[in-house]
C-alpha cells in the first residue's frame, strides 16, 4: 500500500517520507522508533539526578526577565521547587513568556538538570499543567529520526494510521517457537514497539523482534554454508614466488599473527575445497596486505582476483597502493578500479580488459557486480568490510565465476562463539595482533567542561600539519535536543576555531557523490576537521589524522567507539581519541574509561558484552560493524543463541521448508528485502 494512501499524506509529505526510504504503509510499520521519551512522576529538587532528564513542580518566585543580546532574546526566571530548593530557568527567543506565565500557578518543568556554581538550572524545558502532567506519567512515547520539514509528531499520527491500514495478522514464526519462548505476536510486537503500554511491553516485543531478524539472517546464513560446503576446489592454485619476495621486500615484518593467518589462505586457496574464510581482525592489524597478498598469487596463477570495498575512496586507495606496489616490486598485476563514478568511455574500456582477462585484479565497489561486468576467469572474490554488502551482495559478486574463492574481512572484534553463529558459512582466522611499529592512540575520557580545552588541541595539532575528526551522534537539530548534531556542531566549530581551519561535514543522509567528495578532499588534506557521524567508520583511511574527538560518547557503545578510535592511528605521529561524556554519572564514566585501559578491540568487545544487558534498550547506539535494524549483537547476545539453535533445529526438521509447519516462514524469508537480513549501514 503506497504511503499516500493513507488519510493527510499528499505528495510533497510523501517525498519527505521517501528521504527516509519509506514508500509504502508496509515499509513505514518498520521504521522502529531509535527512542522514546518516558514521562517519570515529578521529583524534589533534592532527589534529581544531574545532567538527566528531570520532571519538578513549583511555583515562579520574583519577576521574569528578559534581555537581548544580539539579535537573541533571553527570558530568566527562578521557581520554588515542591520539597525546598530553587530551580532557575532560562529560555531562548521565548520573550512571550513573560505575559502568558502566572506567578502563583504550579507548573511541572521538564528538562535535563544542571548544576553551574551553586545554582540548580534548566535551558528550555518544557512546561506543563499538573493536570495535563499527570496523564502522561508512565507513558512511554515514540521517538523516530527525522528529516527536515517532516516532525516526529507527523510520523507518529502516520504510524498509527499504518498500523490499522497494514494486515499484520499472518505471523511467520511457527506456534510452537513463539510459545516455547513466550514471545508476542507478530501484529502485537508491531503495535507494541511503536506504542508501548509500559517498558515491560516494549522490551518483550523488541525481543520478539530482534529474535526474528537473527532467525532470518542465520537461516539465510546455514542455506549458504550447506550449499557451498566442500565445494571442490574450481580454480586450483599453487604457492608462488612473487608473494615470498614481496613479503621480504616490504618495509616492515609481518606479524606472527599474519604470517599464520597468509599460510592458511595459501593452503585454502591449493587445497581440494574451494575456500570460504573471514579474516576477522582490529583495525590496524594488517588485513588489507594479506588481500593484496591472495590477489597476487591468484594473478600468478593465471585467474583474475576481486575485491570489492564498501566507498569508492577506500577502493581508489587500494587500487593507486597497488598500482605502487606493482612498479616498486614489479608484480605481475593488471589492476583496474571500476566504481559508480567511472565515465561512461572508462567503464567500456574497462569491462573489455575484464572480459579479455588482460585485467587480472579488479577493485571496485558494488560496480563489480553489475550485469555488463563479464570476467574472464574469475577465480577469487573478496570482500572488504564483509558487513556493508551482505550475504547476497557476496553471493552475486562469488557467482560470477565457476566456484570461486571467497575471502571476507572484518574489522569487528567480536568473541569467536558469536563470529561462529554471525559467520557460520566461513572458516574464521583472527588477526589478534598489531604491527610493531604502530604507536599506541592515547585515550582520555573527559566532561564537557574540558570542551574548549580539546578546540585549542585541535588547532594546535592542524597548525602542525594534522588532521582531525569530531563525531556527533545525529545529524540535524530536531533529532533530539540533548545530543549534539553535524549541522550545528560544524557552524560552531567554524566560530570557535581559527578561520584558517578548513572544516567541513559528512553524514549519511548526502549523497554518495557528495559523501565520497567530501571524503576524498580529507584524505588529500583539503579539509583539516571532518564533523561526521558515525558513517566515517569505515571506508577512508587517512594516515594523517591525528585526534579523534567524539561528542556525547556515553551514546554509543565500547565495540563502536573503538571502531571510530581505529580511524586515526594509521601513520608515524602520535594520535589521541578523546571521548566526550556530557553525562556525569559514574557507571558511565566508568564504562566509557574501559577505553583508557586498551587499545585491543576483542578485549573491549568482552567487556562490551559483559557490561550490557536487555534493559538497556536505546540508551547506546548500536555496536560496531554488525549492524541490524534492532538488534545488536553484544546486548542481544542470549537471543542470538536462541535464534542460532532455532535455525539449526528448523533445517534438521525441514531444510527446504516445504511443511505447512513452515509456509509463513518460507515465504517471509523469499520475499524479504536485503536491508532487512543483510548488516545496516547508518
Amino acid at each position: 500500500m503506497k504511503i499516500t494512501a493513507l488519510k493527510g499524506i499528499g505528495d510533497k509529505t510523501a517525498g519527505l517520507f521517501h528521504k527516509l526510504n519509506i514508500d509504502t504503509a508496509e515499509e513505514l510499520v518498520r521504521y522502529y522508533p531509535r527512542d522514546y521519551e518516558f514521562f517519570a512522576a515529578p521529583t524534589e529538587l533534592a532527589e534529581a539526578g544531574l545532567d538527566e532528564m528531570a520532571a519538578i513542580s513549583g511555583q515562579i518566585r520574583g519577576n521574569i526577565a528578559t534581555r537581548h543580546i544580539r539579535g537573541l532574546s533571553i527570558t530568566n526566571f527562578d521557581v520554588d521547587c515542591v520539597g525546598g530548593g530553587v530551580l532557575h530557568m532560562t529560555y531562548f527567543n521565548m520573550a512571550y513568556l513573560k505575559n502568558s506565565l502566572k506567578k502563583d500557578a504550579q507548573y511541572i518543568f521538564r528538562g535535563v538538570l544542571r548544576q553551574k556554581g551553586s545554582r540548580y538550572v534548566m535551558e528550555q524545558a518544557k512546561m506543563y499543567k499538573p493536570e495535563e502532567y499527570g496523564k502522561m506519567v508512565e507513558r512511554m512515547l515514540p521517538r523516530y529520526s527525522t528529516t527536515k520539514g517532516l516532525s516526529n509528531n507527523t510520523i507518529a499520527k502516520t504510524m498509527r494510521q499504518a498500523i490499522g491500514a497494514v494486515n499484520l495478522s499472518e505471523d511467520y514464526l511457527p506456534d510452537e517457537i513463539r510459545e516455547d519462548s513466550h514471545f508476542y505476536t507478530y501484529e502485537e510486537s508491531i503495535r507494541q514497539i511503536h506504542f508501548p503500554e509500559n517498558r515491560d511491553a516494549l522490551i518483550k516485543a523488541r525481543e520478539r523482534l530482534v529474535f526474528d531478524e537473527f532467525l532470518l539472517f542465520i537461516l539465510m546464513i546455514r542455506k549458504m554454508r550447506d550449499a557451498n560446503r566442500e565445494l571442490p576446489n574450481g580454480c586450483p592454485m599453487i604457492a608462488v614466488a612473487e608473494t615470498e619476495r614481496l613479503i621480504e621486500a616490504l618495509p616492515y615484518r609481518l606479524t606472527n599473527a599474519q604470517h599464520k593467518v597468509w599460510e592458511q589462505i595459501q593452503g585454502d586457496l591449493s587445497s581440494e575445497h574451494t575456500m570460504n574464510r573471514l579474516i576477522q581482525g582490529d583495525v590496524g592489524s594488517g588485513k588489507t596486505i594479506l588481500a593484496f597478498l591472495a590477489l597476487i598469487m591468484c594473478a600468478a596463477n593465471g585467474y583474475q582476483g576481486a575485491l570489492m570495498a564498501p566507498t569508492e575512496v577506500l577502493a581508489s586507495q587500494h587500487y593507486e597502493t597497488l598500482l605502487q606496489m606493482k612498479k616498486q616490486y614489479h608484480l605481475p598485476i593488471c589492476p583496474v578500479l571500476l566504481t559508480g563514478s567511472t565515465s561512461a568511455k572508462e567503464r567500456r574500456d574497462i569491462y573489455e580488459q575484464i572480459e579479455s582477462g588482460e585485467a587480472n585484479v579488479v577493485l571496485g565497489t558494488h560496480a563489480l557486480i553489475q550485469d555488463k561486468v563479464v570476467y574472464h576467469n574469475l577465480g577469487l572474490v573478496i570482500t572488504d568490510e564483509q558487513h556493508r554488502f551482505g550475504v547476497r551482495q557476496r553471493e552475486s559478486l562469488a557467482q560470477k565465476g565457476n566456484a570461486v574463492h571467497v575471502l571476507v574481512m572484518s574489522a569487528t572484534p567480536i568473541p569467536r562463539t558469536l563470529a561462529i553463529i554471525l559467520y557460520g558459512d566461513l572458516h574464521i582466522s583472527v588477526l589478534d595482533e598489531l604491527p610493531a611499529n604502530r604507536l599506541p592512540i592515547k585515550n582520555c575520557v573527559v566532561n564537557t567542561s574540558y570542551r574548549e580545552t580539546a578546540y585549542r588541541f585541535i588547532e594546535k595539532e592542524v597548525s602542525e600539519g594534522r588532521q582531525a575528526y569530531v563525531i556527533c551522534p545525529m545529524v540535524e537539530e530536531g533529532e533530539s535536543d540533548e545530543l549534539e548534531n553535524v549541522v550545528s556542531y560544524t557552524a560552531k566549530l567554524r566560530e570557535k576555531l581559527s578561520p584558517s581551519v578548513q572544516i567541513a561535514s559528512l553524514h549519511g543522509k548526502m549523497k554518495a557523490a557528495e559523501k565520497n567528495r567530501i571524503m576524498e578532499a580529507f584524505a588529500s588534506r583539503q579539509i583539516d576537521v571532518l564533523v561526521s557521524t558515525t558513517v566515517i567508520e569505515v571506508g577512508i583511511n587517512v594516515p594523517n589524522a591525528t585526534v579523534m574527538m567524539v561528542e556525547n560518547a556515553e551514546r554509543f557503545g565500547l565495540a563502536q567507539l573503538h571502531q571510530l578510535r581505529g580511524r586515526v592511528g594509521r601513520g608515524d605521529a602520535q594520535s589521541y581519541c578523546i571521548f566526550m561524556s556530557s553525562s556525569q554519572r559514574p557507571e558511565t564514566m566508568s564504562r566509557l574509561k574501559i577505553l583508557n585501559e586498551s587499545n585491543d578491540g576483542f578485549y573491549i568487545a568482552s567487556q562490551d558484552l559483559q557490561l550490557r544487558g536487555p534493559g538497556d534498550l536505546f540508551g547506546i547506539r548500536q555496536s560496531g560493524d554488525l549492524r541490524f535494524v534492532l538488534a545488536d549483537i553484544f546486548q542481544d547476545a542470549n537471543v542470538l543463541q536462541m535464534a542460532s539453535e532455532w535455525a539449526d533445529t528448523i533445517l534438521e526438521r525441514d531444510a527446504a521448508l516445504e511443511s505447512e509447519q513452515y509456509a509463513a516462514l518460507r515465504r517471509r524469508l523469499e520475499c524479504v528485502s536485503i536491508n532487512e537480513v543483510d548488516f545496516r549501514t547508518i
